[in-house]
């Protein structure tokens, strides 16, 4: 990063970075003197074997530029037993949020929050810390991909519910920065779902993310279940603008100002309304980190967007319109392209960090939390042949009836060999674009010789993969979650639920490392460790056009340790 780029980023995002502190057995006598309201809920996250960061914006009366506010932790829903508690400030320059990282807390302990002003108090909140030692299971809930315009937040409001949830990992996309007319905004009249005037443009500036978070904020599932579990959380794209890399948008353009000015703004409206501590390294944009549950797993958030990645490749780069069919996509250029030695994804520094920490864990599971489908999901090349979106299903389910033939022991043609050999990488966001840096992880995943288990959100879908290297060799499993609203496969080839199905049973037939996809659901995906197994469940909603709505179906699938 240059300078005048650094000194652009830092000088934004200082004022974000200050939080209170609070230490277990320190019990404030003081009262709240200013009177406030809790307009946006509560929240935690990122928490630790003995910390954990309580989250709340606390509105003052009369536009004050700050206010006091108390906040307290107990051991008792009834806050019989308080554990800690103290003054913290509101401020303007904040949006009025406040983080309180509270310290000495106990491993493996579930602990009750609030806070209250002079006139007002909170909802009580639910967070719990690490566990230590003897750790016999752990349970996440795997989230991503939530777009206010699509629909309700349902899939937030059924993990709400369940029990078993002890964690909330969100993979991004927990905002969008689209206006109110493009992306996902079909039905968003009919549901209320529409941005203010203030805020129906595309997101340029702190005070345009601030007010997209606030707005997010609003749905009732995804308070309750920042009211009931703690999150960890990991950015992706849309935090920032679609298609985000190192120095750059696809969405960001010329003639919408500075991209280091606009990332800077929504890097610090991020750390302002999610409960995550704030990082330190030199660019603040250090968001990759370790959590570890006792010896039975270890956690590795990591950053495959904002702080490393180089420019996505596009098919449409590497095509010639005026050229025959035969010639008019440059092959050789391409290759040469996406396998350059020095196109990065996680960055050296960061991929260093992840193997030191991986080779020196002592827990049996090693998990990766982020952004992206790692598993070569090689489609078809004839449907990249101009096949129109509609009618790509029917090919699909036509190649992989030929598919099913052969692998019966019957002759196909030998026009249906040729189109089953030619295969391409769906989608060259996902690390099917930065091939070499994804044989560099697995090649180090291979040679820790301990079970890895890759989560993934981004695609909108859901997805069960073998991780293999490039000889085929398999040496971990991918799961990915759907997204919580925004649309997936059926919306882009506009496909009913009968002809998604089909195609879900289609793909897996076709892409060799593909187990298990759903195209057309709304969901999250849970993940339930023990010292044996990892039993992977995705559940879907049945409805985000209403809050009223309740898991359909679910699909199960165990991973042997």
């Amino acid at each position: 990063m240059d300078r005048r780029s650094f000194i652009k980023l830092s000088s934004i995002t200082g004022a974000s970075v200050a939080i209170a502190t609070g230490l277990a057995g320190c019990v404030s006598t003081k009262k709240p003197q200013d009177s406030a309201s809790f307009t946006h809920g509560i929240a935690s996250g990122d928490p630790l074997h003995n910390s954990v960061i309580l989250w709340t914006r606390a509105l003052p009366d009369k536009k004050a530029a700050n206010a006091n506010i108390l906040w307290e932790v107990s051991t008792s829903k009834d806050f019989s037993t308080l554990v800690a508690s103290d003054i913290a400030q509101a401020q303007q320059s904040r949006d009025y949020t406040v983080k309180v990282d509270v310290s000495g807390l106990n491993p493996a302990t579930r602990y009750y929050y609030r806070f209250k002003s002079a006139n007002s108090m909170s909802e009580v909140g639910t967070t719990l810390t690490l566990p230590k030692e003897n750790v016999s299971q752990v349970t996440f809930g795997v989230f991503s991909c939530s777009n206010y315009p699509a629909g309700f937040f349902t899939p937030y409001a059924d993990a709400a519910s369940q029990q078993n949830i002890d964690f909330v990992l969100h993979l991004g996309d927990y905002i969008y920065e689209y206006d109110g007319e493009g992306y996902a905004t079909e039905h968003a009249k009919e549901l209320g779902r529409t941005f203010a005037e203030d805020n129906d443009t595309e997101l340029y500036t702190l005070e345009d993310y601030r007010k997209r978070y606030a707005l997010y904020r609003t749905d009732q599932g995804l308070l309750d279940l920042h009211r009931a579990k703690p999150f960890i959380v990991v950015w992706d794209d849309h935090e920032i603008t679609n298609d985000t890399y190192k120095d750059g948008a696809e969405n960001h353009q010329e003639d919408e100002g500075d991209f280091y000015a606009r990332r800077a703004a929504a890097v610090q409206a991020y750390y302002e309304w999610l409960p995550i501590r704030p990082t330190f390294g030199e660019s603040r944009l250090e968001i990759y980190r370790q959590f570890t549950f006792g010896d039975l797993v270890d956690l590795y958030m990591l950053d495959t967007r904002v702080l490393a990645r180089d420019k996505q490749l596009a098919y449409s780069d590497f095509r010639n319109p005026d050229a025959p069919d035969s010639e008019a996509f440059d092959l050789p250029s391409f290759t040469k392209a996406i396998s350059a030695p020095e196109r990065g994804l996680l960055g050296d520094a960061q991929r260093t960090w992840l193997n030191t920490a991986m080779n020196d864990s002592k827990a049996k599971w090693q998990v990766l939390g982020q952004q992206l489908l790692i598993g070569r999901m090689m489609f078809p090349a004839s449907i990249f042949n101009g096949v129109p979106f509609e009618k790509i299903p029917a090919h699909v389910h036509a190649l992989a009836n030929s598919k099913r033939r052969k692998l019966a022991g019957e002759t196909i043609s030998a026009q249906e060999e040729k189109l089953l050999a030619a295969a391409m990488p769906y989608n060259l966001d996902a690390w099917d674009g930065y091939p070499v840096e994804r044989e560099k992880l697995l090649t180090a995943v291979q040679q820790l010789n301990k079970p890895v288990i890759a989560l993934a959100g981004d695609t909108h879908n859901a997805w069960h993969n073998t991780l293999t290297l490039q000889d085929g060799t398999a040496v971990a499993t991918e799961l990915a979650t759907s997204s919580v609203s925004s649309p997936g496969m059926e919306h882009y080839l506009k496909m009913d639920a009968d002809t998604a199905k089909i195609m879900a049973e289609d793909l897996p037939v076709l892409i060799d490392d593909l187990a298990y996809c759903n195209l057309h659901q709304r969901g999250y995906l849970t993940v339930s460790f023990t010292e044996k197994q990892a039993v992977a469940t995705w559940r879907y909603v049945d409805t985000i056009k209403s809050t009223s709505s309740s898991t359909v179906n679910s699909h199960e699938f165990v991973i042997e340790g």
